[in-house]
């Protein structure tokens, strides 16, 4: 099954490269056949100024809808927020044929495949790192990209050829990337994070704001 109106990468939803990955698949495809249980693509605008960068698909959210940050708690203050900005069409992301549509932005994942526990190991995100790197090298000169959390923080700066150290990870932090590109850190919008507070509606919305006001000036590409 193929979440329609998606915007696709060549081979992505055929990808088997990660062995425990592929088999947690298959073990949820058995256990449940209405669910999309294959590596779940971007969604959103194919030239985006705003490339959001997830962890992950859930197990029982993108997993399950094809979208990501679709159908669980971590999509309600992403897609609320976007909406928010004017990158939604709505404030809610229910499932992949509830017309909704991203204008100027897309949104993906490190690894595209669900990972057991939501942990997908070291070896893994190297795997899929490729399919970000298509994404980020798609990018116009000028874009912004939204890291949420750290280990999408590290995969753009892998997917971009860049050490760690280029860009150290901070709530609210910036940093200017090779190819006009920027980079903004936010902690993910996880139930996990808000229910402790270490990140609150306000929070994930500053960091939006600051996205909106960068892209609303000229691009200064150096």
């Amino acid at each position: 099954m193929l979440a329609p109106g998606q915007p696709r990468l060549s081979g992505l939803g055929a990808c088997t490269r990660c062995p425990r990955l592929a088999g947690f698949l298959s073990e949820n495809r058995a256990r449940h056949p209405d669910y999309f249980c294959l590596p779940v693509p971007p969604f959103g605008d194919t030239t985006p100024r705003l490339l959001v960068v997830g962890l992950a698909p859930g197990l029982h959210g993108a997993n399950r809808t094809g979208r990501p940050f679709t159908g669980d708690y971590a999509g309600e203050l992403l897609y609320d927020a976007l909406h928010r900005f004017g990158w939604s069409t709505g404030p809610r992301s229910l499932h992949a044929e509830d017309g909704l549509r991203l204008a100027g932005c897309r949104i993906t994942n490190a690894v595209k495949c669900v990972p057991p526990a939501n942990k997908p190991v070291s070896a893994e995100i190297r795997n899929c790192n490729s399919w970000l790197t298509q994404e980020l090298a798609a990018l116009m000169p000028g874009a912004a990209i939204l890291a949420l959390g750290r280990i999408a923080h590290d995969a753009v700066l892998l997917g971009l050829g860049l050490k760690p150290s280029a860009a150290s990870f901070a709530h609210g932090a910036r940093a200017s990337l090779p190819g006009g590109l920027t980079l903004f850190d936010s902690y993910h919008c996880s139930r996990y994070n808000l229910n402790t507070r270490r990140l609150n509606p306000e929070m994930f919305l500053a960091v939006l704001e600051r996205v909106q006001q960068h892209l609303a000036r000229p691009a200064i590409i150096p």
